[in-house]
């Protein structure tokens, strides 16, 4: 079933009977209407050209506080550059194999060279040459530290805390000297020429002769150093080669000695004799060796027969012996005979054999003398042949060694460096601040601080600026926009309206009293409802001036403060209420008992009232129905305060009874979502709002905003 309302007839009159007839579905916002999420590229135009101001505002800060810098606490710094080039090959003035080789040329050389050039050794160097250490600007702790330097802040904060600054440490002259050090390698660049052998030497200090100063001392100590790198290395080799040349003289003069000696003792034959001597030794050797197959034979023959003898072959005997009287005593029978004559030829094989023997061992003993002499005699030529190599040997090394200690001794005096100077330092070129680059920048960073926080107070608005915007949220049409009255206590209101009737407040409360009255032009409303979403947005204001605007068109008006848990009204209004809608409610009082009548109000205001009753109760009761019936019937318009929707639910029962829901929105305050939600909890209920009203405008805000000279003067 649908929720039934009491709704007056058209051309009903007080008195007349009511009846009741549904209430309209409430209208709930298209999907699309509140799509805010949506970027508007012409409103962020529009929101950017109206913050203009705010913009150079922006710019003017930061632009002001890059001069200020500039002015004040930037210090100019002042670049001065020397170049260097190497030299690709070498130019030695005599044409000698030099000991000490030359830079090459790669780029890991030039790389090399680079690393070099800003070293610790010689930045040290450097420091001690021009006694930068006396010098303020390497040497801070020489002046106070700047008080917006981090150094300064925490001296500052050190000071607070009872401690000595950081600049009252003592420091050795070693520490003292490696912070002038690091201090220097802040503001000495080397960088190789693209595609060339050229360095460039750049150092950035705050006076520009310092900078040359620094830049061509630092060139002349490289090529000092390159220098002196190559004396002291050949230096070293000329001391190297001298003790090695006087070792090797030494040696030399030893192995000499050691030649001299052994020729002087050895007894060596002549080469002739020495070569007879080789030829007896193998004569003595074929002799050896025929002796040797004699003797073999001749063993062999006394075996041989003597093994034919052992066996009784004594024909095979005799044929050994080579005797024929042997055969011939056989012949005969003459056995013994031939055994004598057999043994006396076996002692003479003996006796040759033995002979052969003593002959092969003379032989032998012969050849071995021969062979040791010649042997003896070989071995201390090669040892004298060794000697004299080795003594030759040294003799070639010493001579070379003194050959190139000579060429190194000459080369000490005509060491060059590899690198010359191409072009000297002159006094520096200002470099920093880049006064048009940091302005430039001041500026687009105002641009950027101004267009930031247009976007954030647009990203940070929640509220409602505009009619249009209210109506494309919700959906609804907002019936009017009241200005804000400029008014320090709200019991002047009824006051305002009455001395100001054509103010901008007096002509926003005719036009909405105009807008409700025709929303609906075959049954105007006549119980009217004011409500909002939160409290504080003015509707009890805008009740109050409507109701007062109606008991204009010389109607009969009752005000209602339906909002009985806060009780407002006797903020606004001055007469004391005899009594109250509770009173009235139950029966205690009549409605004519009750309302306040006072001439000067030109209306019938009925008050709320502590109660213990709940009020959203209260409403639902047949007993408010009664009264809003004889309400109707007593006047010609009824407007309702009620509550806030999204505070209690009273709001929502009270419209039952309403022809008319007015929902204030304070602008530019009250959010969409909060809106949002209390349309939604009154449709809920099947319950359709008139009309919106956008309560509490700013017409300065308006124009600063960009939205144009909307209302008239509101102090008018």
């Amino acid at each position: 079933m649908a929720d039934i309302g009491l709704v007056s007839q058209p051309g009903a009159r007080p008195g007349q009977d009511t009846v009741v007839r549904p209430l309209s579905p409430g209208i709930v916002p298209a999907s699309g209407a509140t799509a805010d999420t949506m970027v508007d590229l012409g409103h962020l135009a529009s929101a950017l050209w109206r913050g203009l101001w705010l913009i150079a505002a922006c710019v003017a800060l930061t632009v002001g506080l890059a001069m200020w810098y500039l002015l004040d606490v930037a210090v100019p710094k002042y670049t001065a550059e020397a170049r260097i080039v190497m030299e690709a090959r070498d130019q030695n003035v005599v044409d000698l194999e030099s000991v000490i080789s030359g830079r090459g040329t790669d780029e890991a050389s030039l790389n090399t060279e680079m690393s070099v050039m800003t070293s610790r050794t010689l930045l040290e160097t450097l420091v001690r040459d021009l006694d930068l250490t006396a010098d303020p600007e390497f040497n801070t702790r020489l002046e106070p530290a700047p008080a917006l330097s981090a150094v300064g802040v925490v001296d500052r904060v050190r000071g607070w805390l009872g401690l000595p600054s950081l600049d009252a440490e003592p420091r050795t002259e070693q520490e003292v000297l490696l912070d002038t050090v690091d201090a220097l390698a802040e503001v000495v660049f080397v960088r190789v020429e693209p595609y060339s052998y050229v360095f460039s030497i750049r150092a950035k200090t705050g006076d520009p002769h310092k900078s040359a100063l620094i830049a061509n001392r630092l060139a002349a100590i490289y090529l000092d150093q390159q220098i002196s790198t190559k004396f002291s290395a050949t230096e070293y080799a000329v001391d190297w080669l001298s003790q090695r040349v006087t070792e090797l003289e030494l040696e030399l003069k030893q192995k000499e000695e050691a030649v001299l000696e052994l020729s002087s003792v050895s007894l060596l034959m002549p080469e002739a004799s020495l070569e007879a001597l080789k030829a007896r030794a193998r004569e003595a050797y074929d002799r050896l060796a025929e002796l040797e197959t004699a003797a073999l034979v001749a063993q062999e023959a006394a075996d041989g027969f003597s093994a034919r003898q052992a066996d009784g072959d004594l024909r095979a005997a005799a044929e050994l012996a080579r005797d024929p009287e042997v055969f011939a005593l056989l012949d005969s029978g003459d056995t013994t005979g031939a055994l004598d004559r057999l043994r006396a030829a076996l002692e003479r094989l003996r006796q040759a054999d033995a002979d052969a023997a003593e002959a092969v061992a003379a032989a032998r003993a012969e050849h071995d003398t021969l062979t040791a002499r010649i042997e003896a005699e070989d071995a201390q030529r090669q040892d004298l042949t060794q000697r004299i190599r080795d003594a030759d040997a040294t003799r070639v090394l010493y001579q070379t060694f003194l050959a190139r200690l000579k060429e190194t001794s000459i080369q000490i005096g005509l060491q060059q460096a590899d690198s010359r100077v191409l072009s000297a330092a002159v006094p520096g070129e200002e470099v920093a601040p880049r006064r048009a680059m940091i302005l430039a920048v001041a500026a687009l960073l105002g641009v950027v601080l101004g267009v930031g926080i247009i976007l954030l107070r647009q990203y940070l608005n929640r509220g409602f600026r505009t009619a249009d915007d209210l109506e494309q949220a919700t959906g609804y049409t907002v019936l009017g926009q009241i200005p804000r009255m400029p008014l320090r206590r709200r019991r002047g209101v009824l006051d305002y309206l009455r001395r100001k009737p054509t103010s901008a407040a007096a002509e926003a409360i005719r036009n909405l009293r105009t807008s409700v009255l025709l929303s609906d032009v075959d049954t105007p409303p006549r119980v009217i409802m004011s409500t909002s979403s939160i409290p504080g947005e003015g509707k009890t204001t805008q009740s109050i001036a409507l109701a007062q605007n109606l008991a204009g068109l010389g109607q009969k008006v009752l005000l209602v403060e339906g909002d009985i848990r806060r009780r407002t009204f006797a903020q606004y209004l001055d007469a004391d209420a005899p009594g109250s809608l509770v009173q009235v409610v139950s029966g205690t009082l009549t409605l004519a008992e009750a309302v306040v009548s006072d001439p000067a109000l030109e209306i019938d205001v009925l008050m709320g009232d502590r109660s213990s009753v709940n009020a959203a109760d209260m409403f639902s009761s047949d007993s408010f129905r009664r009264f809003i019936l004889s309400a109707r019937n007593a006047y010609d318009y009824v407007v309702i305060d009620t509550p806030p929707v999204l505070v209690v639910p009273d709001a929502r029962v009270l419209g039952r009874y309403a022809d008319a829901i007015v929902y204030s929105v304070q602008w530019d305050r009250t959010s969409k979502e909060q809106v949002t939600a209390g349309l939604r909890m009154l449709s809920s209920v099947h319950l359709r709002i008139t009309g919106l009203v956008l309560s509490q405008v700013d017409p300065k805000g308006m124009r600063r905003y960009g939205y144009g000279k909307a209302y008239y003067d509101a102090g008018a």
